[in-house]
């Protein structure tokens, strides 16, 4: 497989699982009602942009993320002040649809005046000294503010995410791990269907001159059973019984060509024989794709939840921790093993992304739905400005240890 392909396949798998979760919180605002202003794919500066409807999508520098913005889910950059000279443009309706901040002098078709005053969030109108004269104009739900030549749409309060209901909200910020974890069960229910249902162990290939190959094993033999024993599908059977016999002589029974062949195998004194044990297969039916995929899933989310219990309790060193550097390292070793592997890493991945983004901890979704749970039990919300700390310092936090894993990624792929 070349180095291009590989490449393409991390490239892909990071930004479907990416999309997939911004694509949870995105549906479920604009269902909401919220104004999405942003849909990114990464962080850092912009390499792609477009605007469709009401949402900008950008793809940006850094693959580490993504994130969507809604209007009012953080305080708002841009707003204009009582005294302030603007200019407005009014559609046929009389209403303003353009809100101009600067470089007024030399546009066409304004009325400019100072505020006397304004409200773009309940009543959406402006009243603005012109000369002598007072003004007073209706202001359209998406009109838009101009500055530095970059248009910002307004965002009426029943458009912000505040105004909706706890529920409303909680569903926008859930979503994005959900459709993580929807994903992570179709894929592992295509590993299923890819990989069928093991009947026999098979030897998939034989080691040359090791005892293996000297006691007249082939590629493809179907193992029956050793010293009496049925071996079936269980390649752990067979292993623990090569293990436990170093030097010994071992009574197997093969499949070959639909005839069973008896055979001497002597394994080594480390105990080994030089094969790789694979499966004979067959295809899986309804009920074994629906108990394989379920068996793939609770696994999978207990050993990722141990994983996270080892890293608060302090079980797990920093080195041994890995972040972009060694994530793409490891996808390609599964892009190289084939199709079914590649997907496989692709669901645990993804299920690992839905399941940390959970945690409780500053800037992550599951953060978001502390603050919305303290919310409902008390009756109003955590003041917004505070809230914002707490995620901004999170996403600080958040950052640095990006550096740490990055830079022992890079120390360990040097000393490799």
């Amino acid at each position: 497989m070349s180095s291009l392909e590989i490449t393409l396949k991390v490239i892909l798998l990071f930004f479907v699982l990416v999309t997939i979760h911004e694509w949870g919180h995105f549906y479920f605002a604009k269902r909401a009602g919220i104004l999405v202003r942003e849909f990114a794919i990464g962080f850092g500066p912009k390499l792609f942009t477009f605007k469709k409807d009401e949402t900008r999508f950008t793809l940006r520098l850094l693959p580490i993320g993504g994130f969507v913005r809604m209007a009012g889910e953080d305080p708002e950059m841009i707003d204009i002040q009582k005294g302030q000279t603007i200019a407005v443009k009014l559609n046929k309706s009389n209403q303003v649809t353009h809100l101009y901040l600067d470089q007024l002098t030399g546009r066409s078709g304004v009325i400019q005046g100072e505020v006397a005053q304004i409200d773009m969030e309940r009543k959406l109108e402006v009243a603005l000294l012109v000369g002598e004269d007072d003004a007073k104009y209706d202001i359209h739900p998406q009109a838009m503010m101009v500055t530095k030549g970059t248009e910002t749409q307004i965002a009426p309060y029943d458009r912000q995410f505040g105004s909706k209901t706890v529920g409303q909200r909680a569903l926008s910020i859930v979503m994005g791990p959900v459709m993580n974890f929807l994903l992570a069960v179709v894929l592992f229910c295509i590993v299923v269907i890819m990989a069928g249902v093991p009947t026999n162990t098979k030897l998939e290939s034989i080691v040359a001159d090791q005892p293996a190959q000297h006691s007249g094993l082939l590629k493809g033999d179907i193992v029956k059973s050793v010293n009496g024993k049925e071996i079936g599908k269980d390649a752990t059977v067979l292993t623990t019984l090569i293990q436990g016999s170093p030097s010994k002589v071992m009574n197997w029974i093969v499949v070959r060509n639909g005839q069973e062949v008896p055979l001497q195998v002597t394994p080594s004194g480390e105990g080994k024989i030089g094969v790789v044990i694979g499966f004979d297969k067959r295809s899986a039916n309804f009920n074994e794709v629906l108990t394989g995929t379920w068996d793939y899933v609770s696994k999978t989310t207990v050993g990722i939840l141990d994983g996270f219990k080892k890293l608060v309790f302090g079980q797990v060193k920093m080195d041994d921790l890995g972040g972009p550097v060694r994530i793409v390292e490891v996808t390609g070793q599964f892009v190289q093993n084939g199709m079914t592997s590649y997907i496989y890493w692709a669901a645990i991945f993804s299920l690992y992304l839905g399941l940390f983004n959970l945690l409780p901890f500053p800037a992550l979704d599951g953060s978001r739905l502390v603050f919305l749970g303290i919310e409902a039990v008390r009756g109003k919300p955590v003041d917004p400005s505070r809230e914002s700390i707490v995620h901004f310092v999170g996403f600080a936090l958040l950052m640095l240890l990006m550096v740490v894993v990055t830079y022992n990624d890079i120390v360990r792929l040097i000393k490799s």
